[in-house]
């Protein structure tokens, strides 16, 4: 049975712990992993919370780091079992971004830009079973249907009736106008989006065609901020084979700066609600 605990994210502030306290050990990576007899890839995979961290691994690294405070080391160790427990997104399955997953269920906010097609949290059913189907055309019927109930459950956060994720997207208008499954179809995914754009917790603007070149032009990513301060923000990038996880404030703040750029530069609330009510018309005809 899937726990109500965040394993993705308790991997990620025990990775944290770790790395503080090798810092506060004036150890490198390297110099860990050597007395542990172990990779320094590992060490690094457990400091940044891409894989799963044993009691054994904590104990070991205290052991290494001195660590005397027992009840730090029992927090650790909680840490380590609760980092081990499975999230709802484990019961669908092997999940290719079940990081992200993890990491957006915890969220307080979402800032997404997407150049392409609307974003997960705001695709209708319909409209991601026709966008799955086409970006991946190896998939089978049964791992399509997979990832549309996955992406359906990631909605939930946007439904929830005590804080919702804060969501606020800024979307290229060639992602209104791709027609993805048919004209009928992309009408309703659409008016679904005006939909959603009028909850409290939902902002969408739209960049159109006739501002040309924007600081967006590179490609699609999220920016995600916890409710935790002790957990930093972190900016997603999706990939084809892997994706990129980007933590370190400086990235973090050279993303944010780019969004305030397109939130700046898009159309407001009320002209992007106009424009996508206008192309939607338009698939209506």
């Amino acid at each position: 049975m899937a726990s109500n605990v965040n394993p993705t994210v308790r991997r990620r502030r025990l990775g944290q712990e770790l790395r503080r306290l090798r810092e506060l050990k004036g150890m490198t990576a390297e110099e860990v992993a050597e007395r542990l007899l172990v990779s320094q890839s590992k060490i690094s995979r457990l400091e940044n919370g891409r894989r799963s961290i044993s009691q054994r691994d904590v104990r070991d690294l205290c052991g290494v780091y001195e660590v005397e405070d027992h009840r730090i080391v029992d927090s650790l160790m909680q840490m380590a079992k609760d980092s081990r427990q499975q999230g709802w997104w484990h019961s669908f399955g092997d999940i290719p971004y079940s990081v992200y997953i993890g990491l957006e269920t915890d969220a307080a906010s979402l800032r997404v830009y997407d150049p392409q097609v609307v974003p997960g949290l705001l695709q209708t059913r319909a409209y991601a079973e026709a966008l799955i189907t086409g970006a991946l055309p190896e998939t089978t019927t049964t791992d399509i249907e997979k990832r549309v109930q996955v992406r359906m459950r990631r909605q939930e956060r946007i439904a929830a009736p005590e804080n919702p994720l804060r969501l606020w997207t800024v979307l290229d208008e060639s992602a209104l106008r791709r027609v993805v499954g048919s004209p009928q179809l992309m009408r309703e995914q659409l008016e679904h989006l005006v939909e959603q754009s009028q909850l409290p917790h939902v902002t969408v603007q739209v960049i159109p065609f006739e501002l040309g070149a924007h600081p967006g032009l590179n490609g699609q990513y999220a920016i995600l901020e916890f409710p935790d301060a002790a957990d930093s923000s972190v900016v997603y990038i999706e990939g084809v084979t892997s994706d990129l996880y980007l933590e370190k404030a400086n990235d973090v703040q050279q993303y944010s700066v780019m969004y305030e750029h397109l939130r700046a530069q898009a159309l407001n609330v009320e002209q992007s609600r106009q424009l996508i009510t206008e192309i939607s018309k338009g698939y209506a005809r």
